[in-house]
């Protein structure tokens, strides 16, 4: 196999011919086996529910979650999944691969930034570095809004600073395609999709003092633009639900931010741990690449470094500070840290090895002994969660990247240690989740009952479910009832009449006693109350460590 290096390091300089082989090596690693796995309960299944419905439907507009108002997100990852199915059916392949391939776009605008900024080795090694993170392949392949919310907010936030990185010539189509983005950021997620572009440039303009920068943006037509892409959707939903602005704006933007009302709190530092995990194998490097962007802002491609590092500080502040977290919430930072580590590394090929040595040690050892780890763990863990040859094939991998690393460190060989480290993190996002992803699907997967259901029950029955289980609404094609709480579905569940969709215990034994078949998914500890008190004695139909399907026919 031919060194990644030496690809990089080629005076060959063809913008188009990079672009091409950087697809073809990334499509396939972001779309390899797409569809293999269930969708995931409850992101994948609801982001991929929500679009069914809407074709079902006929209806656009308005989003439907188990055929209730949702109003949590904006429709861009719907209306992309909901073309998607048209295209491919309704499939896991077809919902996961809109946001794979915004990952993969995210990966080649990243070549192309780095390109424009400081030359056509590290825009390579950008896209190397941002599609060689375990964490952003593994999220890309994942039915998630944070995926399309990356794409568009790195584009608009790239596109400005190629726009005002001249300040002789500015350059006037990437404003607007900064405000074109910025729109469809805002439609992929919300007003964090200009806010945080907003305020990344605020801070580029009040610290160079290039106020100038305000005069040459395009506001006048820019704004014009962003409010024909943005403004549409928000406007006929609007019109056609009342209480969608103050749930949305009000409820999901600044009582998300400020209160603890989504149980999704965690302390300040909850985000360092995550980056650090996610950006294996190159978070070591990152203290080392933001280092100096501040002191060294005046020399050749020092704003641009200093930008890059707003870009990352400021969006990973953001969430940091905020009461609602979840790990793919910092996904935006990834590909400014991927252009600054891919900057310390170009560094190191032209001879200023030192930056990289002491993270690089680290970064070694720690390997070496996760791998050890790795493989003695199924071996004494009382419950393990990966099987012995599991922990022997991955802990094999992490134990060989470790010591190529530290090798590598000592001999202070810059390819040797990215091209370990490259391959290390590929093989191991090949090899890993065929160990670890079956515990998710056996755990949050719901496609087996879900398809029970589909073939076994006619269009009298009536499929409940003890808590909220988006799975099921998407894998039967059929409405559920709930009992035993409404989850996220709450604002839904109390618009309009509901009643026969939202049950208490008492409304539920009734139903699973009267005429109709009845279908029910409930918890394992439930099943001895229900064959108690409901006449009809429940059978199983399927089972895991923590459900039963069971119905009363």
């Amino acid at each position: 196999m031919q060194n990644p290096i030496d690809f990089v390091t080629r005076p060959d300089a063809s913008r188009r011919r990079d672009i091409l082989i950087l697809a073809l090596l990334f499509g396939v690693l972001f779309l390899q086996l797409l569809g293999q796995y269930p969708l995931i309960d409850p992101d994948e299944t609801r982001y991929a529910e929500i679009p069914r419905e809407m074709l079902e439907r006929g209806d656009l507009i308005t989003p439907l979650l188990n055929y209730v108002l949702y109003f949590e997100k904006p429709v861009l990852l719907y209306w992309l999944n909901a073309l998607s199915f048209t295209l491919f059916g309704i499939n896991e392949f077809a919902a996961r691969l809109a946001c794979a391939l915004c990952g993969l776009g995210t990966v080649l605008f990243s070549y192309h930034l780095g390109r424009e900024l400081f030359g056509r080795r590290v825009g390579l090694l950008s896209a190397l570095v941002l599609g060689g993170c375990t964490g952003f392949l593994i999220q890309s392949r994942m039915n998630l809004t944070d995926i399309p919310l990356t794409f568009t907010m790195t584009v608009a936030l790239g596109s400005y600073i190629l726009a005002a990185r001249d300040a002789d010539r500015p350059r006037p189509g990437y404003y607007y395609l900064f405000y074109l983005f910025a729109a469809l950021a805002v439609l992929a997620k919300g007003l964090i999709g200009i806010v945080l572009p907003g305020a990344v440039i605020f801070w580029h303009i009040a610290l160079t003092r290039r106020w100038r920068i305000l005069k040459e943006m395009r506001l006048p037509t820019g704004i014009i633009l962003f409010l024909a892409v943005a403004a549409p959707w928000f406007v006929m939903v609007c019109q056609r639900n009342p209480d969608f602005f103050n749930f949305f704006f009000i409820h999901e933007h600044f009582e998300r931010f400020l209160t603890k009302v989504h149980h999704r709190y965690q302390p300040f530092w909850y985000f360092v741990p995550i980056l650090c995990g996610f950006m294996i194998p190159w978070s070591f490097f990152i203290p080392a690449a933001l280092r100096g962007f501040w002191r060294e802002r005046s020399v050749h491609g020092g704003e641009s470094r200093l930008y890059l590092a707003l870009w990352a500080i400021i969006i990973f502040l953001f969430f940091s500070k905020s009461n609602s977290k979840l790990p793919a919430y910092i996904l935006p930072v990834y590909p400014a840290l991927a252009i600054l580590i891919a900057v310390l590394f170009d560094k190191a090929l032209n001879g200023d090895f030192r930056p990289l040595r002491r993270p690089a040690l680290a970064f070694g050892w720690l390997l070496v002994l996760l791998g050890c780890g790795s493989m003695i763990y199924p071996l004494v863990a009382h419950r393990p969660l990966v099987a012995p040859i599991g922990g022997l094939v991955v802990g094999s991998i992490l134990l060989v990247q470790g010591a190529f690393s530290v090798g590598s460190a000592i001999r202070q060989d810059p390819r040797g240690l990215f091209t370990g480290m490259l391959l290390g993190s590929v093989l191991l996002f090949l090899v890993a989740p065929h160990f670890i992803y079956p515990l998710f699907v056996e755990r949050k997967s719901y496609r087996e009952p879900g398809e029970i259901v589909k073939k076994l029950a006619g269009p009298d029955a009536v499929l409940v479910s003890q808590g909220l289980r988006q799975g099921l609404s998407f894998y039967s094609g059929r409405r559920v009832a709930i009992f035993g709480g409404t989850g996220e579905i709450e604002f839904g569940s109390k618009i309009g009449d509901q009643s026969a969709w939202f049950l208490d215990r008492t409304r539920f034994l009734a139903l699973w006693d009267g005429p109709r078949p009845v279908y029910a998914m409930i918890l394992r500890k439930y099943l001895p109350e229900l064959s108690r008190d409901g006449k009809a004695s429940p059978r199983i139909l399927w089972q895991s460590s923590k459900h039963y399907l069971v119905t009363n026919r």
